[in-house]
């Protein structure tokens, strides 16, 4: 399967998979290879400290003998000393005059295939020329690596008398099964962390593939003639927010395009409706023109039908007005221009009232009171109720599971407090303003004139409406008016 036809979610799975991998090889390797420096730093370390020591031990035998001290007497001086340095430092030591031939072996036995009887003319010559006088040669016997060093012995005024040679066998034994533990343990650790990164891949991509499905998803809900709700993602990386913001830009844009299209059809619906009204005035003003002109002309006060033809034209003029009216009236039912009819009535009973047209049922009412009295239109104040309460359903989408309206009554001594609270997607501060202007919506149907005409109702029984929104969480819709 080629990688490219392979989704993004799969890809980053198995690169985060991929890595872990590379890094536990290159922990291993740099482990092998710093075990493999720290090893050599330690025979070499451990070679110089014996070194030290041995010819600590040799300087005090020299100071103590009795023999003179000469190159000749080497032989002499460490006869049976040599084995005793030997044994306590439990390293072999072999004593080489300045020329290079060997003096004393601290082996009982010596063999040419294990001891060289004459230091190599390469080897004097490093030791004659260098600072330190001193030098190191490593070779492999019998499979095992082993350092030899040479270094000059003095007397107590730092004349040369000899050479220190200490064959160093480097036994990795014990180092090497530390080893092989410690690795075999870090490949439990690296299983082990392996199913970790693992599970920690799969939810990684998915968490990062989540965003862009969540993206993906709504850009294929949007539409122009609904309200759109934008892509909120708390955290995420920075090209993901990018998208997200271009995204939100876009909404705001198409909402936009979405809200000039909704004014242009209202003003549209607004010009034929005017054109409607004027025509049906029109209508039966025509008539009443042309009864007037006729009353007019045959006008003849000794007519003895006079009167009968008076109340024929004042009959027809009277039909034309009242159609005149009834236009007048259905307009402004239609407009939503209440008349002012107080009465008094139980403000609990006719707010359950106008609830009982409701089928929805997250729709809750309460009341302290099962009577609060007040002065008000009984079909005005359903008004009220069934308006706020319908903005509150439009209020919240249709996708949110939890839906909640609160219906509230509540006795604040001279007035009634009505409250209709939703748990919709709120009010943008952009709208609050606007929220209670005539023809103004946010629905891309409807005229606009719902708040505007509840409003109305209300300043018109000298009370006030407010509200208070928070986006996402919901509005409050609250109004207050006199009980008298």
């Amino acid at each position: 399967m080629k990688l490219k036809k392979l989704s993004l979610r799969v890809r980053i799975f198995l690169a985060m998979i991929l890595l872990v991998l590379i890094a536990s090889i290159l922990i291993v390797a740099v482990t092998v290879y710093q075990y493999n420096e720290e090893a050599l730093d330690y025979h070499r370390d451990r070679l110089d400290k014996k070194e030290e020591n041995i010819k600590s031990s040799i300087d005090f035998t020299i100071k103590e003998t009795t023999y003179p001290v000469t190159t000749e007497n080497i032989p002499k001086i460490f006869k049976d000393k040599i084995y005793e340095i030997a044994a306590i430092h439990k390293l072999q030591v072999n004593l080489y005059d300045l020329e290079g031939g060997l003096l004393k072996s601290s082996r009982q036995s010596i063999s040419n295939d294990t001891i060289a009887k004459c230091i190599n003319a390469e080897i004097l010559n490093t030791l004659a020329n260098t600072a330190e006088h001193r030098h190191v040669t490593k070779y492999v016997e019998n499979g095992k690596i082993i350092q030899s060093s040479y270094t000059y012995i003095t007397d107590q005024k730092f004349k040369p008398l000899g050479i220190l040679n200490l064959p160093y066998m480097e036994d990795d034994k014990f180092m090497d099964k530390e080893l092989y533990d410690f690795l075999e343990r870090l490949v439990y650790a690296y299983i082990f962390m392996m199913l970790i990164a693992v599970a920690l891949a799969y939810l990684l991509s998915k968490y990062i593939t989540k965003s862009l499905k969540t993206i993906s998803d709504k850009i294929n809900e949007t539409r122009l003639e609904k309200r759109n709700k934008k892509i909120d993602i708390e955290s995420s990386s920075e090209e993901i927010v990018t998208l997200v913001h271009s995204y939100n830009t876009m909404i705001d844009q198409l909402e936009e395009s979405a809200v000039k299209l909704a004014t242009s059809e209202r003003e549209q619906a607004w010009r034929e409706m005017a054109k409607q009204v004027a025509h049906e005035i029109k209508n039966p003003l025509t008539p009443m023109r042309l009864t007037v002109q006729n009353f007019q002309r045959k006008f003849d006060p000794q007519d003895p039908d006079i009167y009968k033809k008076v109340n024929e034209y004042s009959k027809t003029l009277i039909q034309q007005i009242d159609t005149m009216s009834s236009i007048a009236s259905a307009f402004s039912n239609f407009a939503k221009m209440p008349a002012q009819e107080k009465e008094t009535l139980n403000v609990v009973k006719i707010v359950k009232l106008g609830l009982d047209i409701f089928s929805e049922d997250y729709i809750m009412f309460t009341s302290e009171k099962e009577e609060i009295m007040a002065k008000f239109d009984r079909t005005q104040l359903i008004r009220v109720i069934t308006n706020l309460v319908k903005n509150g359903i439009q209020a919240i989408p249709d996708e949110q599971e939890e839906k909640k309206i609160v219906v509230a009554v509540l006795d604040d001594h001279s007035n009634v407090i009505i409250t209709v609270a939703d748990n919709g997607q709120g009010i943008t501060e952009a709208n609050k303003q606007k929220i209670f202007e005539p023809k103004f919506t946010t629905k891309s149907s409807g005229m606009g004139l719902g708040l505007a005409m509840v409003k109305n109702i209300v300043e018109t029984y000298n009370g006030s409406i407010t509200f208070t929104s928070e986006k996402g969480k919901g509005t409050v819709f609250k109004v207050i008016f006199p009980k008298v």
